[in-house]
């Protein structure tokens, strides 16, 4: 994440840029200069799941009572010195680095693969060094911190601009996370998360300053090195060029720095003696190759401007913009420019889906589309399409999603409603395993349900509502392009509410419908008597488990038993009492005797 080698850049050439500090002492000098306010830290959350996830056994994930009890901890330590934490959370993929979000799920999958492998060939749990951050973390993360009462946000462009601009705003004590973005940004001090020490609340604070001097440069500088260099929206190699015609040019080359801390040297002393002459007279297509890519280099200078910051690279006024496909973008830093604005597209695609998913596709884009779609269906079940769609969404019943989306009460409801475009990042799955299906797959029909309630699809019988784009990771798919789901039509007793009634009502019965509609997503109605006879607090699992049994047929009787075993077991047990668990070897369970035995043995210590 962050600007292309920087940060490797700073640990080995520039170590002043990283000063050891206390949070306890900086809050104590932060209430003395600031009497009667709150120190308080913004927490990039995306960037703390490895410090918070500390279990060995990571492979399959489930210690979650360990892991609330160590966010539970961190809480309580900044709270006890009287520092308050604002969590924010990733909510969109900017399109400007959905290319960007793509490589890094290939990467991932690579590093997946190689887990897999690991296992298979030594039957063994790997180590630390090849940890992965298990499925769904960043999403039970929110709820479980809105459990111990921590004010949760999730972002509606990248996190760490929101993340920035908070802090800058607010007046708060810094920014914790790992991300060499915050070197950038022009905003409050930023710290790492990697080398905080919870016992002593010591860390490390990265000064953007420091690192001024050390480049000679001005603060205002660094986003223009940042877009040089190579970040989250400008891709490395469109510079590359340029970067060395740099590094030809520098006198001054350091034998103590690498190649990379060399290019950034020299790329900084071009910035300070080359194209600060002219600043303010050229425009910086009249300085720099940008060619074709003005309007991206342009958009990823001005992302990192907060609100009310102007850059001096920037000779066209606050209103002027530039067009960069289509798309609009300010060349001010008003908030409202970082938004996304609805936009006419074109676009043809042809997408291929396994049996068994649902084959009707249409392309969706908010407010005015219009689409051509060529659908190639190996289950031959339609001609190829033409549609035309547009969308029109009750202005209320969106506000109401945006608010939870914000509040972090909800997950991907905004994004289908606003965008019609969702993504889901890597999941533990072995990609050579043809017996189990994704879970893209397995849950697809439950999000096409939903689909249809948020897009109102209308009546009974298939839905005509507008599709939404799927960036879904899964075995095979490369991701260049997402995959177009259609709504489908939920069969609920009494008709579909709509989601003012949902959302919105107070009347009497209204709980009843929503079971009904949630029942209604996993195709589940005619379990309702059977369910409600459950104890309350294991109706959604049953719910769960009726639904995953049905979709993977290659489940079996000791897979139910485990994941029973797993709810019922431990309810209970203090967090310490499970860490110190003996740990089972599941990689020599080679039958179901052995789980059986293991089973028996979860029961024997439930009692």
């Amino acid at each position: 994440m962050g600007v292309r080698g920087l940060h490797g850049f700073v640990a080995s050439s520039c170590p002043h840029v990283c000063t050891v500090v206390n949070f306890k002492e900086l809050a104590e000098r932060h209430r003395s200069q600031h009497p009667g306010g709150t120190p308080t830290i913004v927490v990039d959350a995306m960037c703390c799941l490895r410090y918070w996830y500390t279990p060995e056994s990571w492979v399959c994930g489930g210690q979650w009572r360990e892991y609330y009890s160590s966010l539970r901890e961190f809480v309580r330590t900044f709270t006890a010195v009287g520092i308050k934490l604002i969590f924010f959370f990733d909510g969109m993929v900017e399109q400007s680095k959905r290319d960007e979000w793509v490589k890094r799920r290939l990467k991932n999958n690579r590093e997946i693969a190689k887990i897999f492998h690991y296992i298979k060939s030594r039957r063994e749990q790997p180590g630390r060094n090849m940890f992965f951050i298990p499925s769904g973390l960043a999403i039970f993360t929110r709820f479980a911190l809105k459990a111990l009462g921590q004010e949760t946000l999730c972002s509606l462009q990248e996190a760490d601009y929101e993340v920035a601009s908070y802090g800058f705003q607010n007046n708060c004590l810094g920014i914790l996370g790992e991300d060499t973005d915050y070197l950038i940004y022009d905003t409050c001090p930023y710290f790492s998360i990697s080398e905080l020490s919870l016992d002593s609340l010591d860390t490390v604070m990265l000064c953007r300053e420091k690192l001024c001097q050390s480049l000679g440069l001005h603060l205002a500088d660094l986003p223009l090195l940042a877009c040089l260099l190579g970040n989250d929206v400008i891709p490395e190699g469109m510079f590359e060029s340029f970067r060395y015609k740099c590094l030809t040019s520098y006198a001054s080359v350091r034998e103590s720095c690498d190649r990379k801390g060399n290019v950034i040297l020299a790329v900084a002393e071009h910035i300070s003696k080359v194209l600060r002459l002219h600043q303010g007279e050229k425009k910086l297509e009249e300085m720099l190759p940008l060619g074709p890519n003005k309007a991206l280099f342009y958009k990823g200078v001005a992302s990192y401007l907060l609100p009310g910051q102007k850059s001096p690279w920037f000779i066209q006024k606050p209103e002027d913009v530039v067009t960069l496909d289509k798309q609009v973008l300010s060349m001010s830093s008003d908030p409202e420019s970082k938004q996304e604005f609805p936009v006419c597209m074109d676009s043809e695609s042809k997408q291929k889906l396994p049996v068994g998913t649902d084959p009707e596709f249409n392309l969706e884009a908010p407010m005015c589309t219009n689409t051509e779609v060529k659908q190639e269906d190996p289950v031959n079940v339609g001609p190829e399409a033409k549609h035309q769609v547009t969308v029109v969404l009750d202005p209320e019943i969106l506000k109401v999603a945006r608010a939870q989306h914000v509040q972090a009460e909800s997950y991907l409801v905004y994004s289908v409603m606003s965008s019609g475009e969702v993504e889901c990042s890597n999941s533990l799955e072995d990609a050579t395993d043809q017996a189990l299906p994704s879970q893209a797959f397995v849950y697809r029909p439950v999000r096409q349900r939903v689909y249809s309630l948020l897009l109102g699809g209308g009546g009974g019988g298939s839905s005509t509502g507008p599709a939404v784009k799927e960036w879904f990771v899964y075995s095979g798919n490369p991701l260049r392009q997402p995959d177009l789901v259609r709504p489908l039509q939920m069969n609920i007793p009494g008709g579909t509410p709509s989601l003012r009634q949902l959302w919105l009502s107070q009347e009497p019965g209204i709980q009843a419908q929503r079971l009904d509609t949630l029942l209604a997503c996993f195709d589940l109605s005619s379990s309702r008597e059977e369910l409600q006879a459950v104890e309350r607090p294991f109706q959604a699992l049953c719910c769960l488990l009726v639904y995953l049994f049905v979709q993977v047929d290659t489940l079996c009787l000791e897979d139910l038993h485990a994941f029973i075993a797993q709810a019922l077991c431990l309810q209970g047990k203090p967090t310490m009492e499970l860490a110190d668990l003996q740990e089972v070897d599941s990689m020599s369970l080679t039958s179901g005797e052995d789980i059986n035995h293991l089973l028996v043995t979860m029961a024997e210590y439930a009692l």
